[in-house]
């Protein structure tokens, strides 16, 4: 297993233990954002009064018990433990996890396919949970002051409107300012949460019975009727659990694992201990159990700072977004779109703006529609259970079948898992007449969307392949009548390898000219997040001056064409950008009532290709050195 690169800096002990120093504040500040805010509204949530839970001590330490054995369980043993070893060459998230589990099930043709269309499920899932966590998040932040201030209640929509938009505005000028504030903002907020959570303990010290798992089980026994529903609220302290994995890339494996036990989690379980204690003491401290921890005088502090936390919380949900579908343009799965780099130090740090604008939408109509946390409350869990479900699904492919795992080691592990994954799903189903078809719904369309672009460009492909003319019958052609040659380099852009570019028939059909070479680029996607510079290139040279040129990239690196050409380690080929005419084929496509996809399939197809972003800007060719020829391809 390989971790992140950042790990293997060869560095003074001293520089290295500062350098880990700051990739565990950072790795608590980026990826546990989301799950640091769940304290504000979980147990809010669960004793609202609709799920029939008493605020005494059994519901108390029921409650508490649940969600401790909760967090230890799915984030600790799953997550941390376990599914953080499970990377991509260092990258970890559900596209990841799917490349690799497509690789262990290389030798098993439906099952990768399976394996591969429940990623893009999860993935697809990733956006509608993205949707709900910055409005649930800052929402229940602002709800703070509903407590400080009963007068503004009216206001807490507003704002949280106003500052939601705002942090959509900002991101085209990129977050490397902003971001220098995520960690000692969240260390501030763990350290504040864990003392919060002391002070409510030392005046209920009995809370702390709840560590025993007997009251989880307890809970079960004594409230038959409500024991698995109550499991759709409990989820709520797992929020953002899937974003550990998702960041990996970032930080390592070990920063994100130690930010968790050494800061995380003891924060988290002090907060929702103390919460627990003050609701012992107090059972109309229910409404909001969060705010009410807090003594008087540090009321609107807490406030501002779990408003900063959550838009924070916020940020990196949304630079989740931007990454997920940088890897899912580079794998072939949503259409091409312009990737903005917002600095020029951190590679990961992008900005799509189709990808924000719709999101800010999505988030604004959610805050406008729901009105509060606890009604956004009951739309959240069924889209993140799922992706919890998925993950276990694929990690359970790549545990059996790439890594050989002992299977009375694996069995026994995966079935836990599935078994918690399949009651917190459970729960959270009924969620879907309450709200929660919001996000299902916002998934079942983006993975129509995604399933209908990769199978179009499927279709598109062989329809181009059925008029296509082989390499060797045109190069035989070429012998037998060699047409006027000019000086310098053609390179023509086609995904077949093994077949002449209708770009260059036309040219050569109505131009009547060759370049002295002429070169076949095929760019392809490789399933491991980035390539060893000497898997860059394939080069095959034929006669006539023709060349065909595979270059490789990985699903998280920028294929940037003309600069990856100049290392081409062929040095018989020159690709100076003054003597290098760019070659594109641009295909109208239309739909047709050929055996291919169902009609409304194909027309959304039709439509997604002709707005997709040229191959010139994605690729990054020079913009005065670009010949597009277009053809019309029926589907």
């Amino acid at each position: 297993m390989r971790s992140s690169p950042l790990e293997h800096q060869a560095q003074p002990p001293a520089t290295a233990h500062a350098s880990s120093f700051g990739l565990l504040v950072a790795a608590a500040g980026v990826v546990y954002g989301d799950i640091g805010t769940s304290p504000l509204y979980t147990l809010k949530e669960v004793f609202a009064g609709h799920y029939g839970v008493q605020v005494n001590e059994e519901g108390v330490l029921g409650i508490l018990s649940l969600v401790l054995w909760s967090l230890l369980w799915v984030v600790s043993l799953k997550y941390v433990m376990f599914m953080l070893r499970a990377d991509n060459e260092g990258e970890g998230g559900v596209m990841a996890l799917t490349a690799l589990a497509r690789r262990a099930t290389s030798a098993h043709p439906r099952l990768s396919a399976t394996l591969v269309l429940l990623g893009l499920f999860g993935t697809a899932l990733f956006y509608g949970d993205s949707m709900i966590t910055p409005a649930i998040s800052v929402l229940s932040a602002v709800e703070g002051l509903d407590v400080a201030v009963p007068g503004l209640s009216h206001w807490v929509v507003p704002i949280t409107v106003v500052l939601l938009i705002g942090l959509f505005v900002i991101q085209k000028h990129g977050t490397a300012r902003i971001g220098t504030l995520f960690g000692p903002v969240m260390v501030i907020w763990f350290s504040v949460l864990g003392l919060l959570g002391i002070h409510g303990i030392l005046q209920r010290p009995e809370v702390l019975q709840a560590v025993n798992p007997w009251w989880a089980f307890n809970f079960f026994l004594a409230h038959p009727g409500i024991g698995i529903t109550i499991l759709g609220a409990v989820v709520l302290a797992l929020t953002g659990a899937e974003a550990l994995y998702a960041d990996m890339g970032h930080f390592g494996r070990k920063p994100i694992a130690r930010a968790w036990f050494g800061l995380v989690l003891p924060g988290l379980l002090l907060n929702y201990f103390g919460q627990g204690a003050l609701l012992l003491a107090d059972p109309g401290a229910a409404r909001n159990p969060f705010y009410l921890l807090a003594p008087d005088w540090a009321l609107l502090p807490m406030i501002g700072l779990a408003t900063l936390s959550t838009i924070i919380a916020s940020q990196a949900v949304i630079s989740g977004a931007f990454s997920l579908s940088q890897q899912a343009i580079q794998l072939g799965y949503i259409p091409r779109m312009q990737i903005q780099h917002t600095s020029s130090a951190a590679q990961g740090q992008i900005y799509i703006g189709v990808v924000n604008w719709a999101l800010m939408a999505c988030v604004v109509l959610l805050v406008i529609g729901f009105g509060s946390s606890g009604a956004l409350a009951a739309a959240y869990g069924v889209a993140v259970t799922t992706t919890m479900l998925i993950d276990t699904l694929l990690v359970a492919a790549v545990m059996l079948l790439l890594w050989k795992a002992p299977r009375w080691l694996a069995i026994p592990l995966l079935l836990g898992f599935l078994l918690v994954d399949g009651l917190f799903f459970a729960a959270n189903a009924p969620k879907v007449l309450q709200g929660g078809a919001f996000p299902v719904v916002a998934g079942v369309v983006l993975y129509l969307l995604m399933t209908t672009w990769k199978r179009g460009k499927q279709i598109l492909f062989e329809r181009l392949d059925e008029t296509a003319l082989p390499l060797p019958v045109f190069l035989a052609s070429i012998g037998l009548q060699p047409p006027h040659r000019v000086d310098g380099t053609a390179v023509f852009l086609t995904a077949s390898p093994d077949a002449v570019p209708h770009a260059l028939l036309h040219n050569l059909l109505h131009n009547q000219v060759l370049h002295r070479q002429v070169v076949l680029l095929t760019v392809v996607t490789r399933d491991t997040p980035r390539l060893d510079p000497s898997q860059r290139f394939e080069v095959t040279a034929y006669e006539q001056g023709f060349y065909r040129v595979l270059l490789n990239f990985g699903f998280m690196e920028e294929p940037d064409v003309p600069a990856a050409l100049q290392h081409c380690p062929d040095k018989t080929l020159d690709f100076a950008p003054m003597r290098t005419t760019w070659f594109l084929s641009r295909e109208t496509v239309i739909p047709t009532r050929r055996l291919g996809m169902a009609p409304w399939r194909e027309r959304l197809f039709a439509f997604l290709h002709k707005n997709a972003n040229s191959s010139m800007r994605y690729f990054g060719l020079p913009a005065n050195r670009v010949i597009e020829l277009g053809t019309q391809v029926e589907i």
